[in-house]
């Protein structure tokens, strides 16, 4: 994995503020918040993208992830707050390695903005579609997605 910045955060060569610490997941404040309380959560194993990531990790960034969301709502005052989590370029990932914006959202609008451009479902690929993915689901999470 690239030497990113979350790395050299991990590695104590970058100073953050630490909100949250433990032997998988490391929380930290932004340092370009969209939003005052804005916190990045990772998980301290080398994974660029979320599917690339251990399910050991996986499972210990989800059980803190609501302790923390808490925690900065608590923290903040804030009533509402956004989830967000990048993968891969296309998808806004800037920084690669798997990591979760908990940004919150106040009644001044600051805060995550997101358009949602929705489509219809078309009901005669959607059975073939669930069907694909059923397929694919692995019971002990040694698949990879495809062109990865």
């Amino acid at each position: 994995m690239a030497d990113t910045i979350f790395k050299k955060i991990l590695d104590g060569e970058v100073p953050c503020h630490r909100v949250y610490e433990d032997g998988r997941v490391l929380a930290f404040l932004d340092v370009n918040p969209l939003s005052h309380g804005h916190t990045l959560v990772i998980p301290k194993e080398p994974a660029e993208t979320l599917d690339q990531l251990s399910d050991d990790s996986a499972q210990a960034v989800g059980r803190v992830l609501p302790r923390i969301v808490r925690a900065v709502l608590l923290g903040t005052g804030a009533r509402d707050y956004n989830i967000l989590q990048n993968n891969g370029a296309n998808a806004h990932q800037v920084v690669k390695h798997v990591h979760f914006h908990i940004i919150p959202k106040y009644d001044d609008g600051s805060g995550l903005g997101i358009g949602w451009p929705a489509k219809k479902l078309d009901s005669d690929e959607a059975e073939a579609l669930a069907q694909s993915i059923r397929g694919a689901v692995a019971p002990t999470g040694v698949h990879r997605a495809v062109g990865k």
